[in-house]
């Protein structure tokens, strides 16, 4: 079914003129859960729906947004537009009923978006609205229950996500049938010793590529000869303990439960990994958050210790190069291998109790850098001190943001660039993948990749290392060269570049087209450099940007590496830049205040 296009100006089509608008301004409160949750539905009904069809405008100052098929007229208060169309919104989401406008609640609206996909797509997803309202409780829940900033400047970023994706529609949901995901969520600054089990040796299963790293999991507490020490996500432990393999194996002797031990671990934003003893330990967790349950497959923990040994070259010749990014490398497995029935280890104990190694900060970043989370510097709302605004706190001039603007540039683009193009290697570079390493003035001095476990390889360029690895765990590990490409762009520009650009872009409304020239004007210093490759090429010309399809990808239930990607209008091509520069600025924000509000 198809619809007619709005009457009033398209969205697209060019930069509103603020005069005629009535900008709103930027409040610095952060968003009720209602707001925050109805605004993150139509950022991906925008996407995803409404403008692939046509089905957006601006309307006196605000979003008009058409449901084709429920046949509904949403309009929502704009703060600011963007030459991305991921606009900023203000205040309640409304509905037209005859002829009159009436708001509408986000759960009002997410049954709309429920009835529209049902209508789009022919199918029904029975879990669509409890993973809406498991997200919002989970947004209420860390709006309500904030505790006092965490000392630790990184650790504060890493805890800081109280909203989560942006274009996501349930950001904050989460499936658990045991457990309080408040003792353990980054949001309450959770922090918690690991439970120690004692398994005997010979039912521990390990890789690791350095022994210093099996040495810090042996010394994070004592066992009785004989065993060796596994420690566990306390979570994970109340999720999975019952397991009948693993109370049989204590009832032996085989397995030892010695509790909760040892120093206290940190969660960070992706909740299943800790940080603690200058390292980050990766566990599985039997939780879906978002789109996927966040366990480790066998194949992952093997795969993340291959990547590490196989990447050597290639990220060994990126460090030379690019002296000022590194990749926090995951040398070493762990986990539990008890036997089943047929022999062979448990694969849910297996997958369930396994854990990846992944390297700390002490010989990876500089002395005096402070590592902050990207998606905590971008975020839409200032919660935290790594945020833009409080990075660039004092300097009110545009001139301070567009330096700091290209120096983070040149530090980002070029080594994820170059391990595609140079080495067949796909980057994940998206917000929550980067940590900015800043100087005591907040200046960007350097980056910090991490995650293998989104890091894919072509295989047209790693035929050799490929060849060498067990199918299963080689199949995953790759992309082809369009799919990996798409996937660059998507984190580093579409993920990562265009929401850290909208929240300097918030700041400096004035400055958006000049921010996404310095983008581009990065890209084509690292093409002149590099015999400006056609997939370049074809993006400094304005090619549409890939977008990954977040809504649909959880209405169809795809798992993540299965996900679509619509096409945005891309701003990067010269001739649209020139353009936007010579009409009127963007609607404008009233810059919020100086305090972070919590």
């Amino acid at each position: 079914m198809t619809a007619e296009p709005l009457t009033a100006e398209p969205m697209s089509a060019q930069p509103t003129n603020p005069e005629s608008m009535s900008p709103e301004p930027m409040s610095p409160e952060l968003p009720t859960a209602d707001e925050a949750v109805a605004h993150t539905l139509l950022n991906c009904l925008l996407r995803e729906v409404s403008a692939p069809e046509h089905q957006t405008a601006a309307d006196d100052g605000r979003l008009l947004l058409r449901l084709p098929r429920r046949g509904a007229l949403l309009r929502v208060a704009l703060r600011r537009t963007s030459l991305l169309g991921a606009h900023r919104f203000s205040g309640p989401v409304e509905v037209e009923r005859n002829g009159e406008w009436a708001e509408l609640g986000w759960h009002e609206l997410a049954d709309y978006v429920q009835d529209e996909l049902e209508l789009r797509t022919g199918t029904v997803n029975e879990e669509f609205l409890d993973q809406v309202a498991s997200s919002h409780h989970g947004v209420r829940q860390g709006l309500d229950d904030r505790p006092e900033a965490e000392p630790d400047r990184y650790l504060e970023s890493e805890q800081a996500l109280l909203f989560g994706h942006r274009f996501h529609p349930a950001p904050k949901s989460r499936s658990a049938a045991r457990g309080d995901w408040r003792r353990y969520a980054p949001e309450s600054r959770a922090a918690f010793p690991l439970r120690h089990l004692a398994v005997r040796a010979e039912l521990l299963a390990e890789e690791s590529l350095d022994e210093g790293v099996s040495a810090l999991l042996d010394g994070l507490g004592d066992v009785p000869d004989g065993y060796r020490l596994l420690p566990a996500h306390p979570w994970q432990y109340q999720l999975i303990g019952d397991h009948p393999l693993l109370r049989d194996a204590m009832a032996r002797g085989d397995v030892l439960d010695l509790g909760p031990r040892g120093e206290r671990f940190t969660a960070t934003a992706s909740v299943r990994t800790l940080h603690g003893a200058d390292a980050f330990l990766k566990f599985s967790l039997n939780v879906r958050i978002t789109n996927c349950l966040r366990k480790n497959a066998a194949y992952e923990l093997t795969g993340a210790v291959a990547l590490t040994r196989l990447l050597a070259p290639a990220l060994a010749d990126l460090a030379r190069r690019f002296p000022d990014a590194a990749m926090l490398r995951e040398p070493a497995f762990r986990t539990l291998a008890l036997p089943g029935a047929d022999g062979h280890p448990d694969r849910a104990l297996y997958e369930g109790f396994g854990l990846i190694v992944r390297e700390g900060f002490g010989g990876v970043l500089r002395p005096g850098v402070t590592p902050l989370l990207a998606a905590a510097v971008a975020d839409e709302h200032p919660t935290s001190s790594a945020h833009i605004s409080r990075l660039l706190e004092g300097s009110s001039d545009g001139t301070a943001a567009l330096d700091w603007w290209r120096a983070y540039l040149r530090l980002l683009l070029p080594p994820v660039l170059a391990a595609y193009f140079d080495h067949g290697v796909v980057l994940e570079p998206h917000l929550q993948n980067v940590l900015i390493g800043v100087d005591a003035a907040g200046h960007p001095v350097q980056v910090l990749f991490r995650d293998l476990e989104g890091t894919k390889l072509v295989p047209e360029q790693n035929t050799r290392i490929l060849a060498a690895l067990p199918p299963e765990v080689a199949g995953p590990m790759t992309y082809d060269a369009e799919r990996g490409w798409d996937r660059v762009v998507y984190c580093l520009l579409v993920n990562h570049v265009s929401e850290l650009l909208a929240a300097l872009a918030d700041r400096h409304p004035e400055l958006e087209c000049a921010l996404w020239q310095a983008v581009r004007d990065t890209l084509e210093e690292y093409a002149g450099a590099h015999g400006c490759p056609p997939r370049l090429r074809a993006l400094l010309a304005g090619v549409p940007l890939p977008a990954k399809a977040n809504l649909l990808t959880r209405w169809e239930r795809k798992a993540d590496r299965e996900a679509g990607y619509v096409r945005l209008p891309s701003p990067l091509a010269g001739s649209v830049l020139a353009e936007a520069a010579r009409m009127p600025a963007r609607l404008p924000v009233r810059r919020p205040a100086g305090s972070i509000a919590r």
